[in-house]
């Protein structure tokens, strides 16, 4: 039994320019060395991008990159009898958004590309559509989740 406390989750305030806690979030991942000006003006920056070439609200372009990116299932290893089984489970809603975050931004730092702006929006609008390395991250879970179904029934 753990002897630790229960977590305190801290509420983020949302972002100064689209009010959304959610655009916070994503700007606190991609901050490096707590250099946060630099990450608000990344982000800031690949979303007027985004806008310019769909002529689109760059927050519906985001919340959409974002949903097609999120996960549903993810495998844990279990061990039985000695083997270890890999055992589809549901995600947490906050785990789901943060492995979104965590894809959308790797992905976007391997992007070939001249600034981290560019391809930021890149990755974004890739995965807006439903293409790109997130998506296909996001599809080669869900496949592992899929072919070890039948070790469901040891779920955690």
């Amino acid at each position: 039994m753990s002897r630790r406390g229960a977590v305190e989750h801290h509420v983020t305030p949302p972002d100064t320019r689209y009010g959304s806690r959610t655009v916070q979030q994503f700007i606190n991942k991609v901050m490096l060395s707590g250099k946060k000006s630099l990450a608000e003006r990344i982000v800031y920056k690949s979303f007027e991008r985004i806008e310019n070439q769909t002529h689109k609200s760059a927050l519906e372009t985001f919340e959409a990159a974002l949903r097609n990116a999120t996960p549903v299932l993810e495998v844990k290893p279990r061990r039985v009898g000695g083997a270890t089984y890999q055992v589809p489970v549901e995600i947490r809603s906050e785990r789901k958004q943060a492995l979104a975050f965590r894809w959308l931004i790797a992905s976007a730092r391997k992007r070939p590309g001249h600034s981290l702006e560019e391809r930021l929006a890149a990755e974004l609008l890739d995965a807006a559509h439903g293409q790109g390395a997130t998506i296909k991250r996001k599809e080669d879970m869900h496949r592992m989740a899929e072919s070890n179904r039948a070790f469901s029934h040891f779920r955690i």
